[in-house]
């Protein structure tokens, strides 16, 4: 059993209606973000791979591309633009054009903070 992984960074803003700190979220603020997504599977014996880089990796640009410089509350089925959300949000964009999706984690390093999303196993 194998695992590739790939990463890739926006850059974003948003808002929180949250309990703590209430006045502070709600106000527009940004983020830098990692985002990191883990494959994992047995390798083809014909090719070697367990999955072609470069296909995920233009699933990736085009996940970027739709986070980076954005205002996540605007962003389609994303929800409130938590961490939680976002992990989900990248898994259904980049399982539409890759399987054997294992994890996909956002990082804020600055605050040392991360999540991961394994997504649904009782599918």
């Amino acid at each position: 059993m194998f695992e590739l992984s790939k990463q890739f960074r926006f850059e974003s803003a948003h808002t929180l209606d949250r309990v703590v700190d209430g006045e502070a979220s709600r106000r527009i603020h940004g983020h830098s973000y990692r985002a990191e997504v883990v494959v994992r599977g047995e390798a083809n014996p014909d090719t070697g791979m367990v999955l072609d880089l470069g296909l995920l990796e233009r699933a990736l640009e085009d996940t970027r591309l739709s986070l980076d410089h954005r205002f996540l509350n605007d962003v389609p089925d994303l929800g409130p633009a938590t961490m939680e959300n976002i992990s989900v949000w990248i898994w259904r964009k980049v399982a539409g054009a890759c399987g054997g999706i294992a994890r996909v984690t956002v990082y804020r390093d600055s605050a040392g903070e991360a999540c991961s999303y394994f997504g649904d196993q009782h599918r």
